[in-house]
């Protein structure tokens, strides 16, 4: 086959050695189909840069082939590259994604959804935090049958599927990390008050401090909103003060970054007079010097494992879901870099 001539379903169906039923059944998301002959199709497809015709298979399958995606999430770092691995998913499974953005304006953020829906049809939405939360947007979407996955939910967890780490035992675990590295005035730049895990996350780095017995004084905790201007207003406070703090865990790795920034201003050395460590190992972790020691949150993982769920249609009646399919608890990992040293000789 020409590199100019368009891949059909025969080619993939020929290079993958199945048959074009296998190949349909495999882009049709058909459980029935194994896992090894599911690979085998989408290498071919990838191999052949096959893209099926939506319009045939919407007509065969009475599908839109569209999903959807909700934000209101003031981490830049987090947004995008939880988008690249829904990006990445829906390319893989023959999906186009429509994004919206949610605004305080509860009125015109429905009719947003509500256009969304009647003008594609979308097969799911996918929720991340705080929108995941909003009640209004929820009773939208089960008014109108829309199988959706929520991110990071903080209420009415039974609602329907969702999808989170371990945000409290994650900074549990960091804090006393910090801990560990001889570090006992330990500050903390609390995240955005709407969500959830802001809250987890002040409360591990509290609870951490009392099962060691560390006391700390009041002003080393500060209000941020997880971006990076919140980080640097919460930072020069912290930096400011006569007694400064050692180390400083911010919510969030946005805040985390700024916080680094403030030092370098003030001509404090990170890490050897100051410990910065962050929250959801972003790109920004690495992108700056020195990298953050963070908390690595499967974003990619979660974003992958929501679109799959709303693909595979095994959630599209929510009455039918058993209650043990609706929790999905991933991993986390402590990821130490260049911006926390140990005080310990």
């Amino acid at each position: 086959m020409s590199k100019h001539t368009k891949a059909k379903i025969k080619d993939v169906a020929e290079l993958s050695d199945v048959s074009m039923m296998t190949v349909s059944r495999v882009l049709n998301n058909d459980d029935k189909v194994s896992d090894k002959t599911r690979k085998k199709v989408m290498d071919a497809a990838e191999t052949l840069n096959y893209q099926p015709n939506v319009s045939a298979r919407r007509l065969a399958s009475n599908k839109s082939f569209f999903l959807g995606l909700l934000y209101d999430n003031p981490s830049a770092s987090y947004v995008s590259q939880f988008l690249l691995g829904v990006l990445k998913r829906c390319r893989a499974s023959g999906y186009h994604l429509v994004i919206d953005e949610v605004d305080e304006n509860i009125e015109s953020t429905l009719n947003s959804v509500k256009d969304i829906i009647n003008v594609t049809q979308v097969d799911g939405m996918i929720l991340l935090p705080p929108v995941c939360d909003r009640r209004e947007i929820l009773e939208l979407l089960i008014s109108n049958k829309i199988p959706f996955v929520r991110v990071s939910p903080d209420t009415q967890i039974n609602l329907a599927p969702y999808i989170c780490m371990d945000d409290y035992q994650a900074a549990f675990e960091l804090t006393e990390k910090l801990i560990k590295l001889g570090h006992k005035q330990i500050a903390h730049i609390i995240g955005d008050i709407k969500q959830g895990s802001s809250r987890l996350r002040y409360q591990g780095y509290l609870d951490a401090l009392r099962s060691n017995q560390i006391n700390i004084p009041p002003q080393y905790i500060e209000q941020g909103s997880f971006t990076y201007k919140s980080g640097l207003a919460a930072a020069s406070k912290l930096l400011s003060l006569e007694e400064r703090p050692t180390a400083i865990f911010a919510s969030n790795d946005d805040m985390a970054a700024a916080t680094i920034s403030v030092a370098h201003m003030k001509k404090i050395d990170v890490p050897d007079e100051l410990t910065v460590v962050g929250f959801d190992d972003t790109q920004i972790a690495t992108t700056i010097w020195p990298r953050i020691s963070t908390v690595r949150q499967p974003i990619m993982e979660m974003a992958d494992l929501a679109t799959k769920m709303l693909v595979s249609g095994k959630f599209d009646d929510l009455s039918k879901v058993k209650a043990h399919n609706f929790r999905h608890v991933l991993d986390f990992e402590i990821v130490i870099r260049e911006s926390s040293r140990s005080l310990v000789p």
